[in-house]
């Protein structure tokens, strides 16, 4: 692999750093509720929390404990709220999308909502229902993004529409797809793209726009937002990656702008950043390969600089998003390379390579790693400093999604069926 990293620290610095970054708050990122509310879980960070005994490290047909199919095609996530799950899903050639709520206890087709925008030119990798709906306990809130607007949508969980806003045009290279997150009672949406962007701060309630900054444009982004937690109790911050920006954090309730690392992403973003210790990390490529992996400091008070911990150049994630695990950062590249970095350095602990390629995240449980590739085969191995195959799944169809948890079980979404896996 050819890389290169900085900032190399001594040894002593780098246990001291390592400790605290496994001290950082991961385990708040765990869904101790059961939930799995949006994009990866709880603050998107990939985190379930299961023991290993009520969890394989892989399934056969006969431990699905169903496995429908969805209607249409989509590439994203499903989201999960107490007994019912939600996904998105389209007719390409209509242009129709819809919204799918599904029984997390038998696969049963509770409701469906659509929504006739018409069809869109995207790439082929791409899809009208790309993005992963966001929920909380009152309402499930999706995107549907075109070169003209980005509609966002709010429904009760019985499929009732409460309210839309349109955030205006969504003009891309290959095709849109924006994925919203919320947080106390709040929509965060990133509108970055070739024509004028914004992030936009949404009441969740009544669907009012409580705040909208401009930022600048370019090159259209495709992260979720991620809400950074730092330490000792401060408060929390809106991060977004994008070419044009940067890495660039916001005050959840104002917009202020609190730092940015304009120049942290020399390509262009698909991949969301992901918070690891007490760092936030990003990744940007182009074509079909990362090029760059970063690690971000946040500073320690408002209007700060942040610092830039470490960088990788060269074969880097582009369109999956990392995964920390203690003090490890598990990145899977699209090519089918596979690695494991220390949080605290940058440092490289080990790399291999899968025959195959991919799209979907990685996402942790039971001290292992788990990612589907684009063909379908979900691959499970070791969180550890060691890598070791564990085991492998067949979904039985394409796949460019990534695990979703309910409790001991786990939500699979191939293009077309979303699956139900458990421990028999």
């Amino acid at each position: 692999m050819n890389c290169f990293r900085l900032p190399v620290l001594p040894a002593a610095v780098v246990a001291v750093c390592v400790l605290a970054a496994m001290a950082l708050p991961a385990a708040a990122a765990r869904p101790a509720d059961g939930n799995w509310p949006q994009f990866r879980g709880a603050f998107n960070a990939g985190l379930a929390d299961i023991s290993p005994a009520d969890l394989p490290a892989e399934f056969a047909e006969k431990d699905f404990r169903w496995n429908v199919e969805i209607g249409g095609v989509g590439f994203g996530c499903p989201a999960v709220w107490g007994d019912r799950a939600f996904l998105l899903t389209c007719d390409e050639k209509t242009g129709l999308r819809r919204v799918l709520c599904v029984a997390v206890d038998d696969g049963k087709l509770l409701w469906q909502k659509d929504y006739r925008f018409g069809p869109v030119k995207h790439n082929k990798d791409n899809s009208l229902a790309a993005s992963t709906p966001a929920v909380d306990a009152a309402r499930v809130v999706v995107c549907w993004a075109s070169p003209k607007s980005v509609m966002v949508v709010a429904l009760d969980h019985s499929g009732k529409e409460l309210w839309q806003h349109d955030l205006g045009g969504h003009e891309t290279q290959h095709g849109p797809s924006v994925t919203p997150i919320l947080h106390e009672g709040t929509v965060y949406v990133a509108n970055d793209n070739q024509g004028p962007s914004a992030v936009f701060a949404i009441d969740a309630a009544g669907g009012q726009v409580k705040w909208q900054v401009n930022r600048p444009s370019g090159s259209a982004a495709y992260g979720t937002p991620l809400i950074y937690r730092p330490g000792g109790g401060a408060a929390f911050q809106l991060v977004l990656s994008s070419t044009a920006a940067g890495l660039t954090a916001y005050d959840l309730k104002t917009g202020k702008q609190l730092w940015t690392a304009a120049k942290a992403n020399p390509e262009r973003v698909v991949a969301s950043p992901v918070q690891a210790g007490d760092l936030v990390v990003g990744s940007c490529g182009t074509g079909s390969r990362g090029k760059c992996l970063i690690a971000v400091r946040p500073p320690a008070s408002p209007g700060g600089k942040p610092e830039t911990a470490w960088k990788v150049y060269g074969d880097a994630p582009y369109v999956p998003t990392s995964v920390a695990v203690g003090g490890l950062l598990f990145s899977v590249q699209d090519t089918g390379s596979i690695a494991c970095y220390r949080i605290a350095t940058g440092e490289l602990v080990w790399q291999d390579k899968l025959p195959v390629k991919f799209y979907g995240s990685p996402v942790s449980a039971a001290g292992r790693i788990y990612v589907i590739s684009r063909a379908g085969t979900m691959f499970c191995y070791a969180a550890a400093e060691k890598f070791q195959l564990l085991g492998k799944t067949n979904l039985g169809g394409p796949s460019f999604a990534t695990p979703a948890f309910v409790g001991k079980r786990m939500l699979l979404r191939t293009h077309t069926r979303l699956i139900c896996a458990e421990k028999k």
